[in-house]
């Protein structure tokens, strides 16, 4: 765990830019020695190193990254794809600082010493990154907002060009929002670019938030006109595009930014829904306006839309519901969201707000049911999958194009040497017909030969009359075989896609293996807090009892005091008589408040376990025990008082015993049963 916790994640922050100074202010001579590459830098740019399996997730791993390979390229004032040690050791530093990781600087002056023999490979920096930081990284121990602020401050400084006259569409805090969102949106490979699909899908939820409608049509025609490098728009062209006004031309830029912290609150945070909505108590059974936010694990609600104080949340699994409720009590507009443990009921303010509030609580209950933990990562996810499987039907009719084209080739090829044919047969006719000529005007003698040439050239015609029947039938069975070929093709293409099903199904199986594997380590993990404490509970009760005892000493002290004093008890009669009744009084309110605390404490102060219910034997809290005990000694020694009147010195002393108990014993107030009932 970090040593320091997130609320003093903003002041490790203020002392963020003068490292990052520190960064800038490396010589040039340090960055000309050997350093380090990221994936997507220098030379290394289409090769990304192999990563061990991490234990967080791959995709908390793969947002990180994003963020670090910008900083690494800020870092990067050559870009040849390497980095002084210097600021990789300024950077590491800060990283151990914003992700919450302990310091480890022996390990980090080894892995950057300046000899010869530490790690100056093109990869060099990824393995301390990969085993000192992010196999170290626990999801939800640190702030993701301040660790991309980091990461946003080196690379805006260099990268980031905003207009200087004032101009700008976007504050700086608004660029650094799309720059997170760009990140989100990116695809997993080096350099960072996003996609037209993605660029327009940010672009229309940015419109939507103002009620502004994007023009597809513009946007297209300045993708093209906008130089692509690796197939999208990198977040400086993206930025740019988005300062030009170009597609937000008459929006004023107060719009502008709730816009995009509106988008950045529902992609980045996975805010849901956010809004007033008036709630029901449980215990006064009051109405309250309560400020909403949805995520899709939880349901929170605040007293005001700052979100300084949560009143408490809502868990959502797959056992919860939302129903819609007949107006009533005053009320209209009514829901209630059901869960095993209670039923919380809720207004909104028109029919439209009760409907966005009930889709968006059951698209969070469905999330949660089919154990997906973001939805517009899933969303992300399968506007991926459409686009990967639009390459792949575009890929496939290309190849039957080329295939078409080959065979029509084919085609023409046969067509020609059966034209060829025709031609030498049409040739060969000719020439019979000028040879039968010539046969006319020779000799007689000639006649008998010219028959035998006659004859040879029928036979030869014959010839190549079977074999134009051979090339046919040849081409028959080649288009045979081509669509043999055909159908070959088909089925293997469904035998690859039920193999590349049968491993998304084995990947899904092992991601649950994984997430059923995690959740019983932090079952295991809070079973042995409650132990320690229970422990530390039990050890507290023993000290009470020995305080009590020490009590119970200093009562017998009092005691023989008492008796000392038996003689001025006697002028006081009266007044003792007096007392005896107002002790009386005391202890049955006494008497009364240590049932009625008995009562309480045996309905709260149960061991708690994993499931298991288990009854306190004894009637009540063992630490309470003394107590009781005591109590009823002083109600014993009233008895006595009362039943033996005739004996004055001994009532007396009984008197100022039963008095002293009882004024050592303060009344016992429902503290306990106020504490135990939930704030609303």
């Amino acid at each position: 765990m970090c040593p320091v916790g997130p609320r003093c994640a903003p002041r490790l922050l203020r002392g963020v830019p003068k490292q990052m100074a520190l960064l800038l202010r490396a010589s040039p001579a340090a960055r000309g020695r050997r350093g380090r590459r990221l994936p997507g830098t220098g030379s290394s740019a289409s090769t990304e190193p192999p990563l061990p399996p991490p234990p967080v997730a791959m995709d908390l791993r793969a947002e990180l990254l994003k963020s670090i390979w910008y900083a690494f390229t800020a870092l990067d004032v050559e870009k040849s794809g390497k980095v002084s040690k210097s600021q990789l050791k300024v950077l590491s530093h800060n990283l151990y600082t914003v992700l919450c990781i302990p310091h480890d600087p022996v390990a980090l002056e080894e892995h950057f010493r300046d000899d010869d023999d530490g790690p100056v490979s093109s990869q060099g920096y990824m393995p301390y990154l990969n085993k000192y930081i992010l196999d170290k990284v626990e999801e939800g121990a640190f702030v993701k907002e301040h660790f991309d602020e980091l990461c946003w401050t080196l690379t805006a400084k260099k990268n980031y060009k905003a207009d200087r006259n004032g101009n700008s569409v976007v504050s700086h805090q608004d660029a650094f929002k799309l720059w997170c969102l760009f990140n989100f949106l990116s695809e997993d490979k080096y350099p960072l670019v996003m996609v037209s699909d993605e660029v327009e899908y940010l672009l229309k939820k940015i419109c939507t938030a103002m009620n502004v409608e994007l023009n597809p049509c513009e946007l297209e025609d300045y993708l093209c006109q906008e130089p692509q490098g690796q197939g999208g728009l990198t977040v400086w062209q993206f930025l740019d595009m988005v300062n030009s006004g170009r597609f937000l031309r008459g929006i004023e830029q107060e719009a502008v930014s709730m816009a995009v912290e509106e988008v950045y609150q529902e992609v980045i945070k996975d805010v849901l829904k956010q809004g007033y909505l008036w709630k029901k108590g449980q215990l006064r059974r009051s109405w309250s306006e309560r400020w909403f936010t949805l995520k899709p694990s939880v349901l929170s609600y605040y007293s005001s839309e700052e979100r300084r104080e949560e009143k408490g949340s809502i868990a959502l699994d797959k056992h919860c519901c939302v129903e819609v409720l007949p107006d009533r009590d005053g009320k209209r507009c009514l829901f209630c969201v059901r869960t095993p443990a209670r039923t919380y009921e809720m207004s909104a303010s028109d029919t439209r707000q009760r409907q966005e509030w009930t889709l968006a609580i059951q698209t969070a209950i469905r999330l949660q049911a089919e154990g997906k933990r973001s939805l517009h990562k899933d969303l992300k996810q399968k506007r991926r999958e459409q686009r990967e499987q639009r390459e792949q039907r575009k890929a496939a009719k290309e190849e039957e194009t080329q295939r078409l084209k080959q065979l029509q080739e084919e085609k023409e090829r046969k067509l020609q040497e059966l034209e060829l044919l025709k031609e030498a047969q049409r040739q060969a006719e000719i020439l019979l017909q000028e040879e039968e000529q010539r046969r006319r005007q020779q000799h007689e003698e000639m006649q008998r030969t010219l028959e035998i040439q006659l004859r040879e050239a029928e036979q030869a015609r014959a010839s190549m009359q079977a074999e134009m029947v051979l090339k046919e039938a040849e081409a028959e069975r080649q288009r045979r075989r081509i669509l043999e070929l055909e159908a070959m093709q088909q089925r293997l293409q469904e035998a690859l896609q039920q193999e590349v099903k049968a491993r998304q199904d084995e990947e899904a199986v092992r991601y649950a293996q994984a997430r059923l594997l995690a959740e019983e380590e932090e079952k295991l993990k809070q079973l042995m807090k409650l132990k320690e404490e229970q422990e530390e509970y039990i050890i507290k009760t023993q000290q009470e009892k020995q305080v009590l005892k020490q009590e119970m000493e200093n009562k017998n002290k009092c005691l023989e005091e008492a008796q000392k004093q038996l003689e001025e008890v006697r002028v006081n009669r009266q007044r003792v008589d007096q007392d005896v009744m107002a002790a009386q009084r005391k202890l049955r309110q006494a008497s009364t408040n240590v049932k009625h605390w008995n009562v309480q404490m045996n309905r709260l102060m149960h061991p708690i376990g994993p499931g298991d219910k288990r009854t306190v034997s004894g009637g009540g809290f063992a630490g309470y025990q003394p107590l009781l005990s005591r109590q009823d000694s002083s109600l014993r020694l009233k008895q006595k008082v009362e039943d033996k009147g005739s004996d004055p010195k001994k009532d007396s002393s009984k008197e100022n015993v039963s008095n002293g108990g009882d004024s050592s014993m303060p009344p016992s107030p429902d503290v306990d049963t106020k504490a135990a009932e939930p704030t609303n």
